[in-house]
Formats: structure tokens, C-alpha cells, sequence
């Protein structure tokens, strides 16, 4: 994601420094990128079992099948982002995700929801997440978490517009309401490449440039070590946060597929629709102030200290959604997952950049994003098995909550790895 020659482009456009309007084209990428397939899925699974009467496992088991490619591709896709620029991909991205889209909103029988599903997930997997935060790892180095976290926020603030998918599903159909999805995702896909796609200038020009004039007589390191992915898999840091971010997200694949059937069964919370669509958005809102402060904190304060009490607390609100029998309930759920969530987040992410660098930090974060893929591939089809042969979903969510119990115990094992030896 960087370039040795004169032509990047000029680090202050209208006099903001343009790795911020890179993070804000991150941002706009996950709304957009994660809506269908994250924030919206449980809703989106509600109209279609609705509709075809199929099972719990079949409906959203969906999630499992299209996260499959996903995470076979995860290291490719790195490794693609590295070579080929962020621009290219989001390009190929999101016209793949949004022609799956409008193929989803076709959809007859199983087989084509599987197979659209798959074009979906692949498409905002080639053009979201991983080419967004390569991008803004390579620009932001001097306020990576804070940066990653406007990225991320984008994905949470996408919950926002849940009741308006909602609104859209009763009002006109779930299919009309895919079709203007897709049709969004073909318009955003060019805009949002030329905003991030720009490759950034060389560590030591960008940390010139960012430095604050009274520090601009003090040494400053300007290097950074760019582990390669072979250096990087040889570190105990590397498997300490692949572990520990697998974990974490066993609870997150099952909550984006689940939380509206958890929300609205008669034997769980058993809300209104309407009720249920209000705590989704608190949910995102939640989530996007602790990934701000999260964020702020990350570039400030040492991440390893704080985020043991983050995945806590994540695990905390599984629990309490599980003993939840109302709205009051539901809602003090939104508000810990927010906290614990959304302030781990960023976190996780940005260590990654802080000890790995930023050449390689594309297939670096694909390989270890290919466990945590996985994982939250496997969660929903085996919570849905579940809750088809017993009927509810407390074990399930107990069990997801010792999960985070572990994972705050691995991610202390995450120091920051020694420079290789040169050979």
C-alpha cells in the first residue's frame, strides 16, 4: 500500500490530512459493504422464512455457506490488496456483491438462496473489510486504532438503517427492498475506489509530513520494520490475536445471523418486530461511540491492558441477552455488546499494524482473518441446529459468553514480536 516514487498523491486535501478521508471512504465501504450481510442479515432471513417456510438451520445457515469463500479467500485476498491497491478491489467488489444482490432478490428455492448468498458474501469480502483497513493502515500509521475505528464504525452505524430495511420488507417486499440494495452498491463502488485507492507516500515522508511543528526538531523515528507474512506467522503475537479474535467473533457471526429470531421468538425476548427493530439501531449507535473511543484510547494507552475488560464484557452481554424477558433486557444488552464490542474492535486490529507494519499488512491480516472467518462461518448454521432440536437459545449464547471468557486470557499472550534478524 505504499509507493517509493514522487507521484502519491498530497497528504492534505482542503487542509485535512487525507489519510482521514481515506478512513471516511472506509467507513462509507462497511456501511454499505456490511449492511446486507451483517447488520441487516437477520432481518433479511426473518422475510425469506417467512416466506418459504424453510427451517431455522436452512434459513440461517445461509450465513455459514457464504462465509465459506470468505475465508478460503482471506489470505488471497491480502495478498491481492498488497499487489493490486485498494481501488481495484473495491472496484470488483462491489459490483460482484451488488449483482448478488439483485440475484438474491430473484431468488426461487434454496439452492439459488445459497448460491446468491455466496456471490454476496464474496463480492463484499473481495472489496470491504480487508482492502478498507490496508488502506488506512498505510496512511495512518501515526493514528492507526483511532483511524481503524471510523472504518469499523461504518459497519455499526449500518444498524441504524435496520428499521428502514424493515420499514422497506413490510411496506414493499424483501425482494424490492435487495433490489435497491444492489443497485446502491453498483453506484458506490467507483466513488468510494478513487477516494481510497490512492497509494500512500513511504513511512518516513508521512511521518515528516504528520509531525506537529514543535516536534518536527525532535528525533522521530522514521522507519518501521514490515514484517513479511512468514515473519509474522513465527510470532506468538500473530496466533495469540488470530486465537483470540476467532473467539471473540464466534459471538459476533451468531449475533448478525440471529439477534432478530432471539428478539422476537415467543420463547426468548419475544418483542414486536417493531420493538426489535429499535434495538438493533441502539445496538450499532452503541457499538460506533465505544469503536470512537476505543479508537482514541488505542492510540493513547497500552491495548493489551485494556482489552482482557472489553472481551469480558462482551461476554457479559451474551449472558444477560440470554436471561433477557423484555425490552429493558434487550436493551441492556445493546448497551454492554456496544461497549464491550465495539471498544475490543479496533483494538485488535490496530495491534496488528502496530507490530507487523504496513507492506505486507494486507495477507497478514487475510491469514489471520482465515480462523476467525471460520469460526463465525460455523457458529450460525450450528446455533440454528440447535435452536431447532431444543427450542431455544440459552445454551448457545452461555456457551458463546465462556468463549470471550478465553479469549481474555489468550490476547494477554500478545506482546509486541522483536525485529527478525536481518540475514
Amino acid at each position: 500500500m505504499t509507493t517509493p516514487n514522487p507521484e502519491s498523491p498530497k497528504t492534505k486535501k482542503g487542509g485535512i490530512f487525507y489519510g482521514w478521508w481515506v478512513s471516511l471512504a472506509g467507513a462509507m465501504n462497511m456501511l454499505v459493504s456490511s449492511g446486507p450481510t451483517f447488520q441487516a442479515a437477520s432481518t433479511l432471513f426473518r422475510a425469506v422464512e417467512d416466506e418459504f417456510g424453510w427451517s431455522r438451520a436452512v434459513v440461517t445457515g445461509v450465513a455459514s455457506f457464504g462465509r465459506f469463500g470468505g475465508a478460503l479467500l482471506g489470505p488471497l485476498e491480502g495478498w491481492l490488496t498488497d499487489k493490486f491497491g485498494t481501488g481495484k478491489m473495491v472496484v470488483i467488489g462491489f459490483t460482484i456483491g451488488g449483482l448478488g444482490m439483485i440475484f438474491y432478490s430473484l431468488l426461487q428455492g434454496p439452492v439459488q438462496y445459497y448460491l446468491a448468498y455466496f456471490v454476496v458474501s464474496l463480492g463484499f469480502s473481495l472489496g470491504g473489510f480487508v482492502p478498507s483497513m490496508a488502506a488506512v493502515n498505510a496512511w495512518m500509521p501515526h493514528r492507526r486504532a483511532t483511524a481503524m475505528a471510523v472504518v469499523i464504525g461504518g459497519s455499526s452505524l449500518g444498524g441504524v438503517f435496520v428499521p428502514a430495511i424493515v420499514w422497506g420488507i413490510n411496506t414493499h417486499g424483501w425482494r424490492e427492498t435487495t433490489l435497491v440494495i444492489g443497485l446502491i452498491t453498483l453506484a458506490a463502488g467507483p466513488p468510494l475506489a478513487y477516494i481510497a485507492g490512492k497509494r500512500a507516500p513511504e513511512y518516513s515522508d508521512l511521518m515528516e509530513q504528520v509531525a506537529k511543528p514543535e516536534e518536527s526538531k525532535e528525533p522521530r523515528r522514521l522507519t518501521q520494520h514490515d514484517f513479511t507474512a512468514k515473519q509474522a506467522l513465527r510470532t506468538r503475537a500473530f496466533w495469540s490475536i488470530s486465537f483470540t479474535h476467532t473467539l471473540t467473533n464466534l459471538s459476533v457471526g451468531a449475533i448478525s445471523s440471529h439477534i432478530f429470531f432471539v428478539l422476537t421468538d415467543d420463547n426468548a425476548v419475544n418483542l414486536s418486530d417493531a420493538s426489535a427493530a429499535t434495538i438493533i439501531p441502539i445496538m450499532a449507535l452503541s457499538a460506533f461511540g465505544f469503536q470512537m473511543l476505543g479508537g482514541f484510547a488505542g492510540d493513547r494507552i497500552s491495548k493489551r491492558s485494556i482489552l482482557p475488560i472489553l472481551i469480558l464484557m462482551q461476554g457479559a452481554s451474551l449472558i444477560v441477552l440470554a436471561e433477557a424477558g423484555g425490552y429493558f433486557g434487550a436493551l441492556v444488552f445493546a448497551l454492554i455488546w456496544g461497549f464491550g464490542f465495539g471498544g475490543r474492535t479496533p483494538m485488535l486490529h490496530a495491534m496488528r499494524g502496530d507490530y507487523f507494519g504496513r507492506k505486507h499488512f494486507g495477507v497478514i491480516l487475510g491469514m489471520s482473518a482465515f480462523p476467525m472467518a471460520m469460526g463465525m462461518m460455523a457458529t450460525p448454521y450450528i446455533i440454528g441446529k440447535i435452536h431447532d432440536n431444543t427450542g431455544t437459545y440459552v445454551p448457545s449464547l452461555y456457551t458463546l459468553g465462556a468463549f470471550c471468557v478465553v479469549a481474555a486470557l489468550t490476547i494477554t499472550l500478545a506482546t509486541k514480536p522483536s525485529t527478525p534478524m536481518q540475514r
